[in-house]
């Protein structure tokens, strides 16, 4: 419960800082093709962020659900490699990373299909 909390709050501070250096760092810097890259990167951190933190609330009311506990890590790793290789793409320009930002929407899905469960079974 408390390290998805954690998560949560951490990947929300992360996604403002990014998108503040994307915004104020970046902008000069790449074109704004990679720049709208860089964005779709901070946007769906901070979504999936915020999933990390009502999976860690939720986690409270149902402390055993290996549901949950799954869907969190599901979500932290599609955020390391949905956002992170978006970020990496961006200041890189190496476009085959772009291939391995499919595998975090999947985790991304996989998360929310377990949360799904979950409620249906527990709450």
């Amino acid at each position: 419960m408390k390290l998805f909390i954690i998560l949560g709050a951490l990947n929300a501070l992360l996604s403002v800082a990014l998108g503040a250096f994307g915004a104020h760092g970046l902008e000069k810097t790449v074109e704004p093709k990679y720049l709208e890259i860089w964005k779709t990167g901070v946007h769906y951190q901070m979504f999936h962020a915020v999933g990390l933190l009502v999976i860690g609330i939720l986690l409270g009311k149902v402390p055993a659900s290996s549901l949950l506990s799954w869907s969190g890590w599901m979500m932290f790793i599609g955020i390391i490699l949905f956002s992170g290789s978006l970020y990496i793409l961006t200041v890189t320009k190496i476009s085959v990373l772009g291939a391995i930002t499919p595998l975090g929407g999947v985790a991304f899905l996989v998360a929310w299909v377990l949360v799904i469960i979950a409620a249906v079974k527990y709450l």
